[in-house]
């Protein structure tokens, strides 16, 4: 789902970096109002990576593959470390193996970790209005909605940005097309990241749910 160099246009690009410029701000911002902002850092650090070789786990959807993103999984488990967890990882990603591509860096990280932030907030209504269920299942419907959720709306994000900037040298419909097939690939996915996200809040809300409180 990283969009690669080529395909969007400068201003795209540029309006890209600015968002993911403010996000970035934003959530160190919030980072640093913590009692200790370096607390979480070796957990960050721990899914940045994970978030670093997901993507090299493809999971076979005919006609074609899709691979895992984790973007739902690292908001609900850090919260606003997941946007700049997020940039890290995309950035290596790029320079790396070849996901993505620098010019378009600005706009996957906010393709990706906007829904990331929206999948934290969304973990954290489990308080307000997640009173009707009893725990753990309400941790656990909370955090599936949080991984599928925040995968859902990357592929939303990403479905838009391709079909209103194809490139005029490339045929639009077969290019729509392919779009349409690959976001709609995402729907099992976004089941797949729900389910293993909320497995794993679980098995943390048992063994360490000190690292739930952030």
């Amino acid at each position: 789902m990283h969009i690669p160099d080529g395909i969007l246009s400068a201003q795209v690009c540029a309006a890209g970096y600015a968002v993911t410029g403010l996000a970035t701000w934003y959530s160190l911002r919030q980072i640093n109002r913590r009692p200790d902002p370096t607390a979480e850092i070796p957990k960050a650090s721990l899914l940045t990576a994970a978030f670093f070789v997901a993507s090299s786990i493809y999971i076979p959807v005919p006609p074609a593959s899709v691979h895992l993103i984790l973007n739902g999984l690292l908001g609900v488990v850090l919260g606003y470390f997941a946007f700049p967890a997020i940039l890290i990882g995309l950035f290596f990603q790029a320079l790396v193996i070849g996901h993505g591509g620098l010019t378009t860096l600005g706009v996957n990280a906010a393709m990706m970790g906007i829904p990331a932030l929206l999948a934290y907030h969304m973990f954290q209504t489990r308080h307000t209005v997640g009173q009707l269920l009893k725990e753990p299942a309400r941790t656990g419907v909370f955090a599936f909605l949080g991984g599928a959720l925040g995968l859902g709306i990357a592929a939303l994000i990403f479905l838009a940005l391709i079909i209103l900037n194809i490139p005029a040298q490339l045929d639009a419909g077969a290019e729509q097309t392919a779009v349409l097939a690959l976001s709609i690939g995402h729907v099992p996915l976004a089941i797949i990241e729900g389910v293993f996200t909320a497995m794993l809040v679980l098995f943390l809300r048992r063994a360490k749910p000190e690292l739930l409180e952030g």
